[in-house]
């Protein structure tokens, strides 16, 4: 069977490309890999082979959530309490948090586009 070498990246259509990447450079504290013209830049993890592309909606493109229910990043668990902080900070509304497990704190956000964001630790 072949196997899947994990997830590579998620597209994510958005209203305002400089919006976007401020908060997701601010809020998780991603780095800019490349952009691909003045629609899409590439963002991802410091050291990590993740990718989230962040690419300017078409007009009356849909943006949001749009049949995607949620992704998500994951804090290192000393942090989880600082990152939740920054990541309202940076203009994520904070929509629930709790605890999946005793060990498993978690708290979703929505983004300036309407995304819902998983933060775990």
């Amino acid at each position: 069977m072949a196997r899947s070498l994990g997830l590579n990246h998620i597209n994510l259509s958005v209203s305002d490309i400089a919006r976007s990447e401020k908060f997701y450079l601010d809020a998780f504290g991603l780095e800019v890999r490349f952009r691909e013209g003045p629609d899409m830049v590439f963002v991802g993890s410091r050291g990590g082979h993740d990718l989230v592309t962040l690419c300017r909606a078409a007009a009356g493109a849909p943006i949001g959530d749009g049949g995607v229910s949620h992704f998500g990043f994951r804090a290192v668990r000393e942090e989880f309490d600082e990152m939740v902080d920054q990541v309202e900070r940076a203009g994520g509304k904070l929509l629930r948090r709790g605890q999946h497990s005793e060990r498993e704190p978690f708290a979703y956000f929505s983004d300036p586009d309407g995304y819902t964001i998983e933060l775990g630790a």
